[in-house]
């Protein structure tokens, strides 16, 4: 039977560390062969796991062993395998599927990335424009269609997961309006807007982002009557005044264009505005791996950098803002709830 890992030596566990591509391209291999979904809550042999997700049964059976190592699918006695807590996070229809985000951390592009990590740690920027000639994004749309597909399903899962954990962390219950700001597709104002049924809403966002916002939010949804939808780009303005201003996960550029977004919720909102910036830390979090292990992709990809505490507070204080309080949200988000100050 295979079982999680114990304890081990250093020098196994650095092994394992450098053997890490192995387990990511596990785990990537299971996603895109649909072996979750072909598994319902009765054990099943590799040959029927094989045969149901067409595939060779004896390297299905390696590929299963390997992930039981870590948890993910468990093998019994009798040589069948079953789910584990980790191993239906894979399923598409889990409702805290990580199916699309695991695919997005091990997408053909990281391939080529990771092992140029030297270099971006010797020039401190992004090393896409030397692989393929273009910025991230850029290639990612002309030249990788899938993978940018790939990243808009993953965006749109840890998006609306994490939305409900905001909704039920903030409470709004003093104000009238909310803006979200750099929002995506919106799934943070729509929980709030269905938390408070008299509050109102702004989603800003790229004009290629907010066009596909929630159908909640879109014409005939069930909230429409009570959001704006802005296209919009949050360095250059923010033409939206509330009272209260969310900003989830952009502040991970370069620290002119957090400057600028910043001044421009400090201007939109005027004195008195409630500001919530909500992140991802480096730093005083049970999700260290995780977000360390972003952080450094965030340096290959774009160039950008996870915040620690300090950095962050420090980023909003620059701006002008008096911080009030940081909380985490959950797991692996923090929020950062400001004040513009009179």
């Amino acid at each position: 039977m295979t079982t999680v890992s114990t304890a081990c030596p250093p020098s196994m566990r650095l092994r394992e560390l450098a053997f890490g591509a192995a387990c990511a391209a596990a785990v990537r291999a299971a996603a895109r062969l649909g072996v979750a979904d072909a598994l319902g809550e009765t054990p099943m042999s590799a040959e029927d796991l094989a045969a149901a997700v067409k595939a060779e049964p004896r390297p299905l059976r390696r590929l299963l062993r390997a992930l039981s190592c870590y948890g993910v699918f468990a093998e019994n006695e009798d040589g069948t395998f079953a789910h584990t807590d980790m191993s239906r996070l894979l399923r598409e229809d889990d409702p805290d599927s990580l199916r699309y985000i695991s695919l997005w951390c091990t997408e053909p592009w990281t391939w080529d990335a990771w092992p140029r990590l030297d270099d971006a740690v010797r020039s401190g920027g992004g090393i896409v424009r030397d692989l393929y000639g273009k910025e991230f994004f850029t290639y990612l749309h002309e030249d990788a269609p899938e993978s940018a597909d790939v990243f808009n399903r993953a965006m749109t899962t840890s998006s609306e997961q994490s939305a409900r954990d905001v909704a039920e962390f903030l409470d709004l219950s003093g104000s009238s309006s909310v803006a979200d700001i750099g929002g995506g597709q919106g799934h943070v104002v729509a929980s709030l807007l269905e938390k408070y049924p008299s509050m109102r809403g702004t989603l800003l966002d790229l004009p290629r982002v907010v066009e596909n916002a929630d159908p909640r939010l879109r014409q005939g949804g069930s909230l429409a009557d009570r959001v704006r939808v802005v296209p919009g780009d949050c360095r250059a303005a923010i033409p939206v005044r509330a009272d209260v201003y969310i900003i989830k996960n952009i502040l991970e550029w370069d620290d002119d264009s957090t400057s600028r977004t910043l001044r421009n919720v400090i201007e939109a909102g005027g004195p008195g505005t409630r500001v919530v910036v909500i992140e991802n830390l480096v730093d005083d979090t049970p999700s260290m791996r995780f977000t360390t292990a972003m952080d450094l992709l965030l340096l290959l990809n774009v160039g950008g950098a996870k915040h620690t505490t300090q950095s962050m507070a420090g980023r909003l204080m620059e701006a002008g803002l008096v911080i009030d309080s940081i909380r985490p949200v959950n797991a692996y988000l923090h929020a950062f709830e400001c004040t513009v100050p009179g």
